[in-house]
């Protein structure tokens, strides 16, 4: 072959990748969430509850990744009826593919399940998706998809020709067990995220829920389920919708599975107090009759522009201007902008504490994002603001990822007003929530849960594992009690440079 139709090949497979075009989503008929009913046990464990509660809901914090993982691993052994699970990241790791083998078991017991996952990360495991289709008691989606199903060029020329669109993502994290229990949050579906990988340990916030707004829940779940920026993967792959696929996914997800009762993962489970609680039957609910699930519009992903609009946030702003005396934000990215940045000021000079722990650059996947943070941190401490920056663990160090949320040690996105108004979601204080991705959270009003977050706030803002950040004559300090820093701690060069880069380009409403 000539050297230069050598080099022209992959500019040509790019420009062929280029013209790829989505194929025509068939009429679909509408779908909605199997009712609660009476004959689980799952029905048997938390109808009584509910009647003892009449018009209120009850809520669970779940702080720690094992009891993260037991919730959801114990609900997928138990559901009678229906598992409906949305996320934004599913890794085909330890705790990943244990997740598919027990969706796999409840779908073998009859299980109707149904399984929404963004495209941009699920199209690299998209032949595991569509393996799980074939169940006969498995439907699977995918949200906002991505013309192409394989290969690199193919994936950069869906983002030549259609990447306005492509832009927009689903961030939502549902789990929703026989219309009954509901775990939403922080969380993706992965080692990371349930503390049982060795390289970074996150911190994240779930709720787990029962009563009505479970059903509000699920009604969301089925607003994303029926949208038309929504795809059966057996349309975007049917050639690999197939019983041997199937069988080959069951065969890999029964070795791990295996494998997993030997893992050191497994022995931190039966250590951990919250599980052990939890398969005990000994779980504590707080309960609230003022409680409200919030979700964007999924048609917000097909908008080529960027949106100056977002329902969660819509739900979240009177609420931050409801406050009386305080304000405390846990945000992995936060980019508050210009106007963010006046809003917080204000509220602190007009008396009210207004904390706030995010990322530091150390410990942050997208240097990028620290670095659309970093231009209004000076305005923000002298208004009166008090920040803080989580450090990375000892040993770990954040990895770069276009997805985000795949290295950073923060990835809790919660707030409290007052002490007892609790948001937790998937929503951050950045432009990319606010008017590109899809977000949903729910806020309840509950003093016990309230003081719970700023428990969890005080004890990752303690100098143990974040630092605080101050001015000293002016100028920037970082400090955890023992030891000071004049510059971004532990970050390194490169880093350093990407965070000044997007500080200076005009892309903060990409971020």
């Amino acid at each position: 072959m000539r050297p230069i139709i050598r080099l022209c090949l992959p500019l040509f497979a790019l420009l062929l990748a280029a013209c790829a075009e989505l194929p025509q989503r068939p009429e679909l008929p509408t779908q909605v969430a199997v009712p609660a009913g009476s004959g689980t046990r799952l029905d048997s464990l938390v109808a009584p509850a509910e009647s003892q509660h009449p018009g209120q809901a009850g809520f669970h914090l779940v702080g720690t990744g094992p009891e993260a993982f037991a919730i959801r691993a114990r609900t997928a052994a138990v559901a009678g009826r229906s598992l409906d699970v949305q996320t934004y990241i599913w890794n085909d790791d330890l705790t990943g593919m244990y997740l598919a083998y027990a969706l796999l078991g409840a779908a073998d017991r009859g299980v109707k399940v149904r399984l929404l996952v963004d495209d941009m990360d699920a199209r690299s495991k998209n032949y595991g998706f569509a393996a799980l289709d074939a169940h006969p008691n498995i439907e699977v989606r995918m949200f906002n998809p991505l013309p192409s199903r394989i290969g690199t060029l193919a994936f950069i020329g869906d983002f030549l020709s259609s990447g306005k669109r492509l832009n927009h993502r689903m961030h939502n994290k549902t789990w929703i067990a026989d219309n009954r229990i509901a775990i939403v949050g922080g969380r993706n579906l992965g080692d990371e995220y349930f503390g049982a990988s060795e390289e970074v340990n996150f911190v994240d916030l779930d709720f787990a829920m029962i009563g009505p707004v479970v059903r509000e829940a699920s009604a969301s779940f089925d607003k994303y389920w029926n949208s038309r920026a929504v795809y059966p993967v057996s349309v975007l792959n049917p050639g690999a919708v197939t019983p041997v696929m199937l069988e080959n996914l069951r065969s890999h997800a029964d070795k791990v599975a295996e494998e997993s009762k030997n893992s050191s993962y497994a022995e931190l489970l039966k250590r951990d107090d919250a599980v052990e609680r939890l398969l005990g039957g000994d779980w504590t609910m707080e309960w609230s009759s003022e409680f409200q699930f919030v979700s964007d519009d999924p048609l917000k992903a097909l908008k080529a522009e960027v949106l100056d609009k977002s329902d969660v946030l819509g739900v979240l702003i009177p609420v931050l201007k409801s406050a009386q005396h305080s304000e405390t934000l846990i945000s992995p990215y936060f980019v508050p902008g210009e106007k963010g940045t006046q809003f917080f000021v204000a509220r602190a000079q007009d008396g009210r504490q207004v904390r706030i722990l995010t990322n530091s650059l150390a410990a942050n996947d997208v240097a990028a994002v620290h670095g659309g943070y970093s231009k209004y941190r000076k305005d923000l401490l002298e208004g009166g603001v008090k920040l803080w920056e989580l450090k990375p663990l000892p040993g770990s160090k954040a990895k770069a990822s276009m997805f985000g949320s795949s290295g950073a040690s923060l990835h809790t996105k919660a707030l409290v007003v007052d002490g007892e108004r609790l948001f937790v979601g998937s929503y951050n204080l950045d432009p990319r929530s606010t008017s590109l991705n899809c977000e949903q959270g729910v806020l309840v009003t509950s003093t016990a849960l309230g003081g719970q977050f700023e428990a969890i706030f005080d004890q990752q803002s303690d100098g143990a594992r974040a630092w605080h950040v101050t001015l000293v004559d002016g100028d920037l300090s970082w400090t955890d009690g023992k030891k000071t820093y004049d510059s971004e701690p532990l970050a390194t060069t490169g880093q350093k440079f990407q965070a000044w880069l997007a500080g200076v380009l005009p892309v903060q409403s990409q971020l």
